[in-house]
């Protein structure tokens, strides 16, 4: 199954998200479906909040190359074309590997990169140049809870950070330096708003039902 994706302005994706304690079949699933919602939303992370769940739990691809990926999505994108499979994105990205990972901290860093940052939660909004760390070595648990630690750099490291922010109640933007995030604000205060307005009426549909 897949599920809605949560919109900024939704409260969900400003609270600290409470730690996974149950690792069970239903985590498992939790896990499968949101891989499944991801590749729907043509993303290459998820954070259990953006889904409306407070769990510190988030999925994120592994590639070879980000540029491949964005190719095919724009492919997909062109007049007439047909949708793809997740197992048609998965050969096309040049996926490595899939990962769910659960209470996950970034116990080293080091290194700078800059690149490309967007979120599913502000669908068409981008910062060109995002300042993340290049390498970095995270320990978490599978949805089994067994525990594990690896090293990631570049796009993956980048992944894994974007969406560990997300278990803060953080958003890529707040990442940004101070003037930087005032004229990121100014410029898409119109997408903004029309997003905190979808957000707001979603919110009331699930009170309603």
């Amino acid at each position: 199954m897949t599920y809605k994706i949560r919109y900024y302005g939704d409260p969900v994706l400003r609270k600290r998200a409470r730690p996974v304690t149950v690792f069970d079949e239903t985590l498992e699933a939790l896990g499968r479906d949101m891989l499944e919602t991801m590749f729907e939303a043509n993303g290459v992370g998820l954070a259990a909040p953006q889904i409306g769940l407070s769990k510190r739990l988030f999925v994120a691809l592994e590639m070879g190359s980000r540029e491949a990926k964005d190719e095919a999505v724009g492919q997909e994108g062109e007049e007439g074309a047909e949708p793809l499979t997740p197992d048609e994105k998965r050969e096309r990205w040049g996926v490595v590997a899939e990962h769910v990972m659960v209470n996950p901290e970034i116990i080293a860093r080091s290194g700078v990169q800059i690149g490309v940052d967007g979120c599913l939660s502000l669908p068409g909004l981008f910062v060109e140049e995002m300042r993340r760390d290049a390498r970095l070595r995270v320990r978490y648990q599978d949805p089994t809870g067994q525990k594990h630690e690896r090293d990631a750099e570049g796009h993956f490291a980048h992944v894994i950070q974007h969406e560990l922010d997300h278990l803060d109640g953080v958003l890529y933007f707040d990442r940004l330096p101070d003037d930087e995030k005032r004229v990121f604000l100014e410029a898409h205060r119109q997408e903004l708003a029309e997003l905190q307005r979808e957000a707001k009426g979603y919110l009331k549909e699930l009170k309603a039902r």
